[in-house]
């Protein structure tokens, strides 16, 4: 097991850690200011107030405060992110999805309960059901597209808001199902060209290539195999690396990307970031027990898992990827250099 960033917080921030009970997803808003955490079975939502700094032997994270909410229109919160840095888009697995504007005070330890801005349903054919995870890509004039992995009727669907009218609900659309089974977790590329879809009873991920003709027949273009329980997913800024949570497992799976995420791909590296004490009280079934909320934070530094039996946990980023990233620069090095017809004019950096 690799050692995480042992963070600071004071007594009152690590009892609301501990109260929170099961945990789905967690995300890094915008600004990464904010740290949010999808607290499933006790039906409410835990934001951190974090600051992330470069320290002399990795990061150092400090959480300075928390503030704990309620809804009425928040149940079984699953997925969660962020719309921009005040603004949540929340998936209820028991309900809908519910768009929050958080508190304007900064987070000092209140609990607060707060409406929703606007409910999500979807419609006729493309009703939501049985909502998790959730993605959101940002679209041109005030829209914004909520990607949704409807669990139990294996499908995901696209929902769009515009902000400019309330988030109004504005256009709902059946975007993938081909080759998903329970989809867990979702990931947008940070080129905008791919969307990573766990797939937890084929025990993959599925990677679709990010066009307007997707639709629910679109054949996935990737497959990132031996993923175990696959849940919380996420791409590396520079996209060529993405991080998987195994729910079944302790472990992260590592998985690299050259020119794209085509064809199949198996894990490069995995990294064990439970002990085997905790994994075990969690193991209710082969399914359970391991990570499953998983985020990269906005600076590309940290690596932030939950679950249910630990809460919370930092790692830094560099830990998880270990040689992989150094391995590949020696390759590409060595593939260019015996590719230059003339070594002496070849530069190294």
């Amino acid at each position: 097991m690799i050692a995480g960033i042992d963070f600071k917080a004071n007594a009152a921030v690590r009892a609301a850690l501990s109260a929170i009970g099961r945990t789905e997803d967690l995300r890094f808003s915008p600004d990464n200011r904010l740290l949010a955490i999808a607290g499933y079975a006790r039906k409410r939502l835990l934001v951190l107030r974090i600051d992330i700094e470069a320290g002399s032997d990795g990061p150092d994270v400090t959480i300075r405060d928390f503030m704990q909410l309620t809804s009425d229109n928040m149940g079984e919160i699953h997925g969660l992110d962020f719309i921009d840095d005040r603004t949540l888009a929340i998936a209820n697995r028991d309900g809908m999805v519910a768009i929050f504007g958080l508190p304007r005070e900064e987070p000092a330890g209140q609990s607060r309960e707060i409406s929703a801005i606007r409910r999500v349903r979807g419609r006729r054919l493309c009703k939501l059901n049985s909502p998790g995870s959730i993605a959101v890509r940002p679209e041109s004039r005030g829209r914004v597209s909520l990607l949704v992995c409807n669990n139990y009727t294996h499908l995901v669907t696209r929902h769009v808001i515009n902000r400019w009218l309330g988030y109004r609900t504005t256009g709902n659309q059946r975007l993938l199902e081909r080759g998903l089974d329970i989809p867990d977790g979702i990931a947008l590329s940070h080129d905008g060209r791919w969307i990573a879809v766990s797939s937890h009873g084929t025990q993959d991920v599925k990677l679709y290539r990010m066009s307007a003709s997707l639709g629910p027949d679109t054949e996935p273009a990737g497959v990132l195999r031996n993923a175990g329980y696959p849940h919380g997913v996420r791409f590396t800024r520079d996209d060529r690396h993405i991080i998987v949570a195994d729910a079944g497992s302790r472990v992260v799976n590592v998985y690299a990307g050259d020119s794209g995420w085509s064809g199949h791909r198996a894990p490069v590296r995995s990294v064990a970031v439970l002990d085997e004490e905790t994994f075990l009280r969690g193991r209710a079934s082969p399914e359970e027990g391991g990570p499953k909320g998983l985020d990269i934070d906005r600076s590309n530094s940290v690596v932030a898992v939950t679950c249910e039996e630990r809460t919370l946990a930092f790692f830094a980023l560099s830990s998880i990827l270990g040689g992989v990233e150094n391995c590949r620069q020696g390759e590409a090095i060595a593939s260019a250099w015996h590719r230059n017809s003339d070594h002496s004019d070849m530069e190294l950096e």
